[in-house]
């Protein structure tokens, strides 16, 4: 008796054991680590001057050293820009393009603009997978002379469809960078 008691226990903590097991150990899910990303490139064309370059690149990351920022040419006032909007990490080597990762998952990202000043609008152009704003691309319109900023903020998983405002938009910044800028005749 005691030895069929004793055995129905093991059985019994054998059952419970294997109904315990991980099924995933040999497949675990892969965890989508939040990138680093050192450097905002947004490109804008359509004016007299040839493309103008705004660039933040903060290398240390949350380090000491603030983002240097750097803009090739003053906006024409009047003027409607195309633009578009890259974000690299330039620790590794060579360089990664992270800008290919946010077009992978579009509906976990978009780039938020705000602006002041001599800026009239600033309008997404391209969209997501579900037909939602992305932000990769957008339409830049200047007012008449006069000094601006235009900030870019690539959110992680906001809400979709949203205001198009970092309030509206929620989830978590990944990148952010302000331009200040010079609207010419």
């Amino acid at each position: 008796m005691k030895t069929t008691k004793f055995l129905a226990l093991f059985v019994l903590g054998g059952v419970l054991l294997s109904s315990c097991s991980n099924d995933d150990e040999g497949n675990p899910e892969p965890v989508n680590e939040e990138e680093t990303i050192t450097t905002i490139i947004v490109t804008l064309s359509g004016g007299m001057n040839g493309d103008i370059i705004l660039r933040s690149q903060d290398l240390d990351g949350d380090g000491p050293d603030a983002p240097v920022i750097t803009v090739s040419n003053d906006l024409e006032g009047n003027t409607t820009y195309t633009g578009t909007i890259q974000f690299l990490n330039e620790t590794e080597s060579p360089v990664e393009d992270i800008t290919e990762e946010v077009e992978e998952e579009d509906d976990e990202h978009q780039v938020i603009y705000s602006s002041t000043g001599s800026i009239a609008s600033v309008a997404t152009t391209d969209v997501d997978g579900n037909g939602n704003a992305l932000g990769l691309t957008f339409q830049l319109a200047t007012n008449t002379a006069g000094a601006a900023s235009l900030t870019a903020t690539l959110r992680h998983e906001p809400t979709k469809p949203n205001d198009g405002t970092l309030a509206g938009a929620g989830g978590e910044t990944d990148a952010t960078a302000t331009f200040d800028l010079l609207i010419t005749n």
